[in-house]
């Protein structure tokens, strides 16, 4: 049973330029409720003149976020709660574990905690007045918690993954870090390079992921692929000063811990066969991170198999991971950016879920 803590109404006002404050048509109320020992804080938006609305959550994906969904400046889930509260669904959007008024160990959890917490979050948000079926809208590794919670639960109505990790997780690994690299501007050489070290990394780190010996295997086989490049090096660039470096005492360090060790063993496909409710999935085209094709064709593909009839997959043109118009469409470029989300993504979202209205 999730507890309710506290709940306040807040009116909140928006600015517009060139024109006095306005009051939006919907209330915003700042919420607590807990799951174990975290307690989350979050806020929920209520639409105004109903009686009676669906409600959505909110679920982020990997590192540590607010509820806000704040991104390389951009705050997704604040911008995507106000277009969904103004279409007619109750949205929650929770502070992660460890950030803002949310407390725990973010470093210490999985993404099936994050499912667990999501759930959470959905049986809060169905105990409030109004609220009628709820579904989950999940960002990233938002998404797979969303697949993840989705089959655990009949209580999920609906689900919503955008740029949703839908592969294995050594698979994503190495899609996530090659789209990266390739994007990268650096010579084709160091290009190579770089593959192949993340290549022999990524595969001693998933034979080993259940083992105590992963760090001794994952430092061995940094030292072989570093000798043999040395040489190589010396041979192919003689006289000149190698600048490449790859982060082996962090990666190390991240490896070995809970989160990354249940990644690399994470398979959706038996999480995807239980989900028999509305599916909507979407992807930007230049997303790097969690590319289109693989992703959404496994999606796809494996809840049609599975039978589920409600179905839409859709890849948006232009568009990099965080449903951003991009034109080098690197992570760094994200900074730079002014949008907050792309029209279309909306569109299609908006156009999907108005027939769950």
């Amino acid at each position: 049973m999730i507890k309710r803590i506290f709940f306040v109404f807040l009116l909140i006002y928006t600015l517009v330029p060139g024109a006095q404050s306005q009051v939006l048509p919907y209330r915003s109320d700042s919420v607590y409720f807990k799951r174990d020992t975290v307690r989350f804080g979050a806020t929920l938006t209520i639409p105004g003149g109903k009686k009676t609305f669906p409600g959505v959550v909110l679920v982020s994906g990997s590192g540590k976020q607010d509820r806000n969904g704040t991104m390389a400046g951009h705050p997704m889930f604040k911008v995507l709660a106000d277009s969904l509260t103004r279409l007619g669904f109750a949205v929650l959007r929770v502070d992660d574990r460890g950030t803002g008024e949310t407390n725990g160990v973010y470093e210490t959890a999985t993404t099936t905690d994050f499912a667990d917490d999501a759930l959470a979050a959905l049986g809060y948000l169905k105990q409030q007045k109004g609220v009628g079926k709820v579904g989950l809208i999940g960002h990233s590794e938002g998404g797979a918690a969303a697949i993840i919670a989705a089959a655990k639960s009949k209580d999920v109505a609906f689900v919503v993954t955008l740029a949703g990790l839908a592969t294995n997780g050594l698979e994503a690994l190495m899609l996530q870090n090659i789209g990266q690299i390739k994007a990268a501007d650096i010579p084709d050489y160091d290009k190579a390079r770089h593959i192949a070290i993340n290549t022999r990394m990524f595969d001693t780190a998933y034979h080993y992921a259940a083992s105590p010996e992963m760090e001794a295997r994952l430092n061995a086989t940094y030292n072989e692929w570093k000798r043999a490049d040395d040489s190589a090096y010396a041979k192919d660039k003689p006289g000149e000063h190698d600048h490449m470096r790859f982060p082996v005492y962090s990666y190390v360090r991240t490896a070995v811990g809970p989160w990354y060790r249940y990644h690399l063993q994470y398979d959706p496909v038996p999480f995807l066969q239980k989900i028999r409710v509305p599916f909507l999935a979407l992807n930007g085209d230049k997303d790097v991170m969690v590319p289109a094709k693989e992703n959404l064709g496994n999606i796809e593909r494996t809840l049609l198999q599975s039978g589920n009839k409600n179905v839409t997959v859709k890849t948006i043109p232009g568009l990099n991971h965080l449903f951003l118009h991009c034109i080098t469409c690197t992570n760094q470029e994200n900074y730079t950016l002014k949008e907050e989300f792309a029209p279309e993504a909306w569109s299609e979202m908006k156009n999907w879920l108005k027939k769950l209205l």
